[in-house]
């Protein structure tokens, strides 16, 4: 085969990779689509909670009671279907990979994943009670906290990417070691500056309380001390068990 033949070849794999990654999301869609609201609902469940008695949220333009529903259930299709999504990128770019190459990023992927839904849940059932209760419990008197669906949809997807990017800590720190960028002893050494640097992410990313920085900041310290501790463990079996590497 020539390499232009052969480039073809790669590119017609990847068109029909990305045509099962878009069927699969949008089958996912259509059958959550019918459920919109009831997951709409279900996604500002923890904000109706804590408002006042009589409380609710309102739409400010004239196709939003539609549309934002539509984007939750997209939001909830793309989640339930990037396991689906990730092995079709997996089985695209697998055949140029080593063996020990795939041995190590076969659990990475799944990891990442699974971190990556965690942290959203670690946002929804934890931080978004702290943080609208907060907001509720500081309205001036005589204000009524009325947001805009849109408005709030704004929000949860912000903190949901932040906390989901979070929790993607310790798969940074064990590939950084991995390929060789920094070795575990400069991550220790490295280790107050971080701290720092998460509290400072925590500032930026929840709204402007204590508690709330506090639990997007505390998680990505521990989750960055767990990824040093996997990190090591990784490194001791690489070095325990070093085998040539594998003929395409």
């Amino acid at each position: 085969m020539t390499p232009t033949e052969n480039f073809i070849t790669h590119l017609i794999e990847l068109r029909d990779r990305l045509l099962r990654i878009v069927t699969g999301f949008i089958v996912v869609f259509i059958a959550f689509f019918p459920f919109a609201n009831k997951i709409y609902s279900l996604l500002a469940a923890p904000l109706l909670s804590k408002l006042p008695a009589g409380g609710q949220m309102i739409a400010t333009a004239v196709t939003t009671p539609f549309f934002i529903p539509m984007k939750v259930a997209m939001m909830a299709a793309f989640i339930v279907s990037l396991p689906h999504s990730m092995y079709q990128v997996w089985a695209f770019v697998a055949p140029g990979l080593y063996a020990h190459e795939k041995k190590f990023m076969i659990p990475m992927i799944i990891a990442s994943c699974s971190l990556f839904i965690l942290g959203m849940a670690f946002a929804y059932f934890l931080v978004f009670p702290v943080v609208f209760g907060f907001i509720v419990s500081t309205a001036p008197v005589g204000v009524a906290v009325m947001t805009d669906i849109g408005n709030y949809l704004d929000f949860v997807l912000t903190l949901f990417f932040a906390f989901g990017l979070a929790f993607q800590v310790p798969i940074a720190v064990v590939m950084t070691v991995r390929f060789g960028w920094l070795s575990v002893a400069q991550l220790k050494e490295v280790r107050g500056y971080v701290i720092v640097g998460v509290f400072i992410i925590g500032a930026i990313f929840t709204p402007p309380d204590i508690i709330s920085q506090f639990m997007l900041a505390v998680p990505m310290w521990l989750l960055y001390e767990l990824g040093i501790l996997v990190a090591m463990l990784t490194k001791k079996n690489t070095d325990a068990s070093i085998l040539p590497p594998a003929q395409h």
